[in-house]
């Protein structure tokens, strides 16, 4: 159905305006999502999950060809009244100079510059930036896998048992930033993170993506 009044979308905390195509996220219309967002999402705690386009076996989705594939990890759950920021990371070059940024909305973001810097580097303090700055339960919404994947998969844990080092056994790049990233969220434990595609129209995402690039471009 499409909007007839102005709101913000229970998944992904973006702007719903009149007109957006919209579905319930709760079945009795107390709370509403993007169609988008509906139907390319799990919505954890909301008791909504996407619609089945096979009947392929549990834990596998079907592709064109009608071919079992492994079905996508679900997505963090959002812990309870929790504050949705956007992060994102740029570089000028890789390595370059680049640009970190965070956002909640146009009126509240921070934005700074590391010169070097990698694509990585800035993605991970980005988030580092974001849950360092900003107190109680939060959700980092960003779209580098790296960083999302981190902490859905627990990476953190596997780095942390083999002292920073890879599965590979070689030194965890970037240990720097993950280090104290990992100790924050591990020490709040109201912190989820979840992934958005990037540069697909999603406001927020395109805000912050703005805000890194332009840092990286700075001469502060």
């Amino acid at each position: 159905m499409l909007a007839k009044f102005p709101g913000r979308c229970a998944q992904c905390q973006g702007p719903i305006r009149a007109g957006d195509e919209i579905v319930s996220a709760t079945g009795n219309g107390t709370a509403w999502v993007h169609a988008a967002c509906r139907t390319e999402l799990a919505l954890p705690g909301l008791g909504v999950t996407p619609p089945a386009t096979s009947q392929a076996p549990r834990g596998t989705t079907a592709n064109k060809a009608g071919k079992a594939t492994k079905a996508p990890k679900a997505q963090m759950v959002a812990p309870e009244g929790a504050t949705f920021v956007y992060t994102d990371g740029a570089c000028s070059g890789n390595p370059g100079p680049g640009g970190w940024a965070w956002a909640i909305d146009r009126d509240r973001f921070a934005s700074g510059s590391e010169r070097p810097s990698t694509n990585q580097r800035m993605e991970i303090r980005a988030a580092l930036e974001a849950v360092t700055a900003l107190a109680g339960p939060l959700v980092v919404v960003s779209d580098s896998t790296y960083v999302v994947n981190c902490f859905r998969d627990q990476w953190w844990d596997g780095w942390l048992k083999r002292g920073w080092t890879t599965s590979a056994k070689k030194p965890v790049a970037n240990r720097d930033l993950w280090e104290p990233l990992v100790a924050a969220v591990t020490e709040r434990g109201d912190v989820a993170f979840q992934w958005v595609k990037g540069h697909s129209g999603h406001e927020l995402n395109d805000l912050v993506d703005e805000l890194a690039v332009a840092a990286s471009l700075s001469r502060d």
